[in-house]
């Protein structure tokens, strides 16, 4: 039985218009060839391709606002009107900009731009992470990890309902000031994140592609797995996500994880019948 898109969790598709993205940092710096890879991924079955011209990385360094719109604002333009563009971007000036070239969710790790969301009419999602960049490592402290992160994210969704946005997204930020053990406890509690965001009006995105504490699965010989060799635990992780209520997970590899979508929307549908 074919499955609809909108029978399965959404796939996000990751665009980093940046020389120092810890995945593929400046293959995609180049409008042109942005352009190029956000239209590939639409061709792979992408719902949401995510634009982002400042690595959010541990250790990043911060680019100035009008570096960062010079490299995303041709590239929101040339996509938005081919696929649903956000923009991951902490500024509030890239954020209106990128609104009023096309894109219609932004995607915020700093869990702070909700009433500029509001302000421009698009959709918010609110990750949850301590510090910047330069500070988050050092910052990966918690008493109760899985309940103080979705604390955190339910008061921002809540936050921003009142403010009148009908969209809200709340991501539990695995990998920024989280432990590899943090990031497994914050895997194994999106059931419970799920059901809380649901009931609130919000939905639940998730983000493990690549990131740093998959390294840890599958090394050979003792040696953490490179970036280029953690495809088999991102896709992984995207499916557990999926398959515990994730709505949506922002991935690298579209393709296979799109194919892994519509096993899990196929699953849900036949559950319900």
């Amino acid at each position: 039985m074919p499955t609809h898109a909108e029978d399965r969790p959404l796939v996000m598709g990751v665009l980093n218009v940046t020389p120092d993205s810890f995945s593929d940092g400046g293959r995609f710096l180049h409008p042109g060839n942005a352009v190029a890879r956000g239209r590939e991924m639409v061709a792979e079955g992408a719902d949401v391709v995510d634009v982002g011209g400042e690595s959010s990385r541990p250790g990043a360094r911060p680019v100035d606002e009008a570096e960062e719109l010079r490299r995303v604002l041709p590239v929101v333009e040339a996509l938005a009107p081919e696929v649903r563009v956000s923009i991951d971007t902490v500024k509030p000036g890239v954020a209106r900009a990128a609104a009023a070239a096309g894109a219609t969710l932004l995607n915020d790790v700093s869990g702070e731009l909700w009433s500029v969301a509001a302000e421009c009419g698009v959709g918010w999602v609110a990750m949850h992470r301590r510090g910047t960049a330069a500070t988050m490592d050092s910052l990966a402290h918690y008493d109760d990890v899985v309940a103080e992160v979705h604390g955190h994210v339910l008061h921002l969704a809540a936050q921003a309902r009142d403010a009148g946005i009908d969209e809200v997204w709340v991501d539990p930020g695995i990998g920024f000031a989280k432990t590899g053990d943090h990031n497994l406890q914050l895997l194994a509690g999106l059931p419970g994140l799920a059901v809380a965001a649901h009931r609130a009006g919000a939905r639940v995105l998730v983000g493990t592609s690549r990131k740093r504490f998959l390294a840890r699965f599958g090394a050979r010989g003792g040696a953490g797995l490179p970036v280029t060799e953690r495809f088999e635990a991102s896709l992984a992780t995207a499916a557990w996500a999926m398959s515990a209520g994730a709505d949506m997970v922002r991935v690298h590899d579209v393709a296979p994880t799109v194919d892994a979508a519509s096993l899990v929307g196929t699953a849900r549908v036949a559950a319900v019948a």
